[in-house]
């Protein structure tokens, strides 16, 4: 090879090597950048504290479907619950514990955690509050409940229909406004068809105590009670019912499959409709303390079952028609004149309750046998 060629060689590889230097020390170019997780796509967090067991078919059993089906109907909602969490300041530890947990919203769904929730939202003013069946409120805390007396009413004229002797006994936990309000709704729609009815009352001092439901439940059929009706949370009424021969109202959910001889009908809350359009609210930011009271026109929020067979066709009618009246305002089960155990007037004819009324219930309307237990 001449020097020639090899100087043009060795020229080529200085310029190669030249490049391929300040190729090194050239800036890379910039990946596209990674776009940040966008904030409305992260999952809201919502934590239900229950008084019950899930798994009582009453009341925390209808307040778990109303959690599965905000689960089921908003992808972007986790939940979590604690069931069996009594209305003292054990509460207040576990809503607590979930808002430093981080959780958006935590939904307390009995009466006697109301004073619990009051402090707790206080101390955590980015947390949303939803409390069942108070009437107390602040900046971050609203409350919630549905109208069952409505249902309560028309379940009552069932029960009314179908005694023979005239008595119907009831079951109650606590002398709240919320079940005060309840067995008065129920003694007037039964008086509605049977003017005769008396409504036993007798407590058990808790919402869920299924051995002490069922001594109640056998007492008030031993005092000439043939049909039975509750306040309570578990089937175990209508379980005694049926095994005594007697017959049943439902509560809270459909209870039919435990003893389907005895229940004749019952009233069914719907909760999951009112908890999605809540999340919907905190997801747009628009969530405010409200103090929600829904009735049946409200997209079923509370409503009845279907009837038993032992319920004729005829009286089914009657009963949906007056189910219609209620939706469209039409009638109110508080319509007056009504009266209290002593005779007292306490609505006039022409009036209806108002809610201020019906969230203090403190007085039984005539026709109910009982004492109101301080609660």
């Amino acid at each position: 090879m001449s020097f020639k060629r090899r100087g043009t060689v060795l020229i080529t590889l200085l310029v190669s090597l030249l490049l391929v230097i300040s190729g090194c020390g050239a800036k890379a170019p910039t990946p596209a950048a990674t776009p940040a997780p966008d904030a409305a796509a992260a999952k809201i967090k919502v934590a239900f504290v229950y008084v019950g067991p899930v798994g009582d078919f009453g009341y925390t059993y209808a307040q778990d479907q109303g959690r599965k089906y905000l689960e089921a109907n908003m992808k972007n909602v986790e939940t979590a619950f604690v069931e069996n969490v009594p209305e003292t300041a054990d509460c207040e530890r576990v809503f607590t514990d979930f808002a430093q947990k981080g959780y958006n919203v935590i939904i307390g769904t009995s009466y006697g955690y109301m004073d619990y929730m009051v402090n707790v939202s206080k101390k955590f003013p980015n947390v949303v509050f939803e409390h069942c069946s108070g009437y107390k409120t602040t900046d971050n805390l609203g409350t919630y409940f549905n109208r069952d007396y409505q249902a309560r009413y028309l379940t009552g004229m069932v029960a009314g229909k179908y005694t023979t002797t005239n008595v119907i006994g009831f079951i109650a936990p606590f002398g709240t406004p919320e079940v005060i309000r309840n067995i008065n709704a129920f003694t007037l729609g039964a008086q509605s068809v049977n003017p005769k009815i008396q409504v036993n009352v007798v407590w058990t001092n808790s919402w869920n105590d299924p051995p002490t439901e069922k001594t109640a439940a056998n007492s008030l059929i031993d005092a000439g009670a043939d049909m039975l009706a509750m306040h309570v949370d578990s089937p175990t009424f209508a379980q005694t019912a049926q095994d005594r021969g007697k017959l049943a109202i439902g509560h809270d959910s459909d209870m039919t499959k435990f003893a389907p001889n005895a229940l004749l009908v019952g009233d069914v809350s719907n909760w999951g409709p009112y908890f999605v359009d809540v999340i919907k609210q905190v997801e747009a930011k628009t969530w405010k303390p409200t103090q929600y009271f829904g009735g049946m026109k409200d997209g079923g929020i509370i409503d009845i079952t279907p009837f038993s067979d032992k319920v004729d066709k005829d009286f089914q009618a009657l009963v949906l028609a007056k189910k219609q009246d209620i939706m469209s305002g039409k009638f109110d089960p508080f319509s007056g004149p009504i009266y209290d155990q002593s005779g007292a007037l306490k609505i006039k004819e022409g009036e209806a309750g108002k809610d201020d009324l019906l969230l203090s219930y403190n007085w039984f309307v005539k026709g109910v046998q009982g004492t109101i237990p301080k609660s």
